[in-house]
């Protein structure tokens, strides 16, 4: 999982990066509900963010403009930025899907990736269904997704849909190769179902701003905490898994034995080349090397799915991965 800071001004980025956020997400908290910084802001923070670190781009509520949202997009794609996430509020699904369509098609010849985003708290915002989120980022070409929240009264994502089924819509999201996005006033105390849920990227503010108060500014020592408590879920050393899944398969064929070297790749990639080559080959056994414990439950999560038998699991201290043996 990725830490995605949502920064206001360039003092907050520095904060930010300071304290290791993996992603810093620009965006204007003033302007409406949430809105878009200015353009000079998000050139500023690009510059400022390192190459090996991701500098986003929150359009926020958009209107129901196809052109104009292209247009704001485009811009985006022009200051380079890492993705540009566009969100529905009191919007039918066909408009969003065309608004993303039109935006995807604006992003033509720059490596900046979609977005397509949705609110939890829907029957408040009277927006998409966020069970539809997949869906739509499918029918609208979006490389990826965020499910957020709007509501501003204590509340969070988690009090508006189930672990099981934010669950189910991130590991669908994987299986279609779609980075996936959990955000909405997460705190450290949501980091154990978050990381069962175990997104691509976790989005915060709050949490890491002075008195957790969103309105305060964001300070390095709070990302850096997050960031801390965050590895330590997917290192495996705060254990949110429990011992699920653990199968004993006896009349093995060691002959035909292939590694699939997940390190440095996501689990979406993962998926796809252990699909692959078992697809291909018709291989005996598949060896998966995992770089984070929380990745781990996805493979198994995949190879019930699949039908195919999980060996065994067991660390290598020598990289920190989870060695996965698989049986198809």
């Amino acid at each position: 999982m990725l830490l995605m800071v949502s920064v206001q001004n360039l003092e907050e980025a520095k904060q930010a990066i300071r304290g290791a956020a993996d992603i810093v997400d620009v965006k204007n908290l003033q302007e409406a509900l949430v809105g878009s910084a200015h353009p000079s802001l998000v050139k500023e923070v690009r510059e400022l963010v390192p190459l090996e670190q991701h500098a986003s781009v929150t359009l926020g509520v958009v209107p129901k403009q196809v052109g104009t949202v292209a247009m704001a997009v485009y811009t985006a794609g022009i200051l380079n930025a890492t993705s540009v996430k566009v969100g529905f509020m009191d919007t039918e699904y066909s408009l969003a899907k065309e608004i993303l369509l039109a935006a995807k098609e604006s992003l033509n010849g720059f490596e900046t990736k979609l977005i397509g985003s949705v609110f939890a708290d829907s029957d408040i915002s009277k927006g998409i269904d966020p069970g539809l989120m997949q869906d739509l980022a499918v029918d609208g070409k979006c490389d990826g997704w965020l499910i957020d929240t709007i509501t501003k009264d204590g509340r969070n994502l988690l009090d508006f849909m189930e672990e099981s089924q934010l669950r189910d819509l991130v590991f669908s999201g994987k299986k279609m190769g779609i980075s996936t996005a959990l955000s909405g006033h997460l705190k450290l105390q949501n980091l154990d179902e978050i990381a069962r849920i175990n997104p691509d990227i976790v989005g915060v503010r709050g949490a890491v701003c002075a008195k957790q108060d969103r309105s305060n500014g964001v300070y390095w020592e709070s990302v850096k905490e997050f960031k801390r408590q965050l590895n330590l879920r997917q290192t495996g050393e705060i254990n949110v898994l429990g011992d699920k899944h653990e199968n004993v398969v006896s009349d093995l064929n060691f002959e035909n034995w292939v590694v699939v070297d997940g390190t440095g790749k996501n689990c979406a990639s993962i998926l796809s080349e252990l699909d692959q080559i078992i697809l291909e080959n018709g291989v005996n056994l598949i060896e998966a090397i995992i770089p984070n414990i929380l990745n781990t439950y996805d493979v198994v999560i995949w190879a019930e799915q699949r039908g195919h038998s999980i060996v065994s699991k067991r660390k290598d201290d020598s990289t920190d991965s989870i060695r996965v043996l698989i049986k198809p």
